[in-house]
């Protein structure tokens, strides 16, 4: 469901934070009535009690990309990934926030050069020199989940790959720069899209980064598109996941017949890198890495 063309002009400022809400992998809408919303009532806050607890989940999602980095290998398959992270989630007493959500089948997403997101893990796709495998998971565990992402080059890469990988890592850092009590959420958006455009590259805009913590998938949408200014103001004790998804070629996409995988329209590469960070009393807090 997109935004009606009618909009007053005065709402339309909100429409790039706004029109991508995140439900769930699958499913991005916009609610109009939101337009008129008090949007900062709907972002969960967490308490310092809270926090403590999330960093668990959170430390326990970077070991696993971690430990993904470590394992990934030319002629590996991704279905053999999902089995490793499977496995060690559930080795430290955690469960894997992915597998079942909504039907999904697998522990991680295990998305290859021009799958953007949300790539099933399958005994089908050997892993291959020169390709980029972006890993994105999510670990639950003490009653809080943690969410990252990242694309790690399989052996010697493209220039152009490695670029792309380097540079969608950057507009992370370009959003955490931006971040802060107080701060318009534009201005997340626009920082990594900044970032992004001035390197060549282009930004997705149906999928986005949210909310995180007791649910996987909550309030607000975090797009990494936006100007500076607009939407709602961070405020302390908010959760979120800013995950820049960088195309080398058109930000347009496809979505695959089984309703997950997400492909760029012109098959080139796609790069995504995520951290779930907070917003605390000292600053900002990058709970994933």
């Amino acid at each position: 469901k997109s935004l009606a063309l009618s909009l007053p002009d005065k709402q339309k400022e909100r429409v790039e934070e706004l029109r991508l809400r995140v439900m769930h992998p699958l499913t991005v809408l916009t609610l109009e009535g939101e337009l008129n919303a008090a949007p900062d009532g709907r972002a969960s806050l967490v308490t310092a009690e809270d926090l403590e607890q999330m960093r668990e989940a959170c430390r326990m999602t970077r070991d696993v990309l971690n430990l993904m980095e470590e394992r990934i290998k030319p002629g590996m398959t991704t279905k053999e990934l999902d089995g490793i992270a499977f496995r060690f989630i559930k080795g430290m007493g955690a469960e894997p926030s992915f597998l079942g959500y909504y039907g999904y089948p697998a522990s991680i997403c295990a998305s290859v050069d021009d799958m953007i997101i949300h790539g099933i893990p399958s005994e089908d796709i050997v892993i291959k020199e020169g390709q980029i495998v972006s890993i994105d998971v999510g670990v639950y565990y003490n009653g809080f989940h943690g969410d990252a992402a990242r694309t790690f080059p399989v052996g010697e890469v493209s220039p152009e790959k490695r670029k792309l990988v380097d540079v969608t890592r950057e507009c992370f850092f370009c959003a955490v720069n931006a971040l802060g009590e107080g701060v318009p959420l534009g201005d997340i958006g626009h920082a990594v899209q900044a970032h992004a455009e001035e390197n060549g590259f282009s930004v997705v805009r149906e999928y986005v980064g949210h909310g995180v913590g007791r649910d996987m998938h909550e309030d607000p949408a975090v797009p990494n598109f936006g100007k500076r200014g607009t939407g709602i103001r961070l405020r302390r004790g908010m959760t979120i996941a800013i995950e820049p998804m960088i195309n080398m070629g058109t930000h347009k996409i496809r979505l695959l017949p089984d309703g997950w995988g997400v492909k760029t329209q012109d098959g080139m590469p796609s790069a995504h890198y995520e951290n779930t960070v907070a917003i605390t009393e000292d600053g900002v807090e990058i709970l994933t890495l």
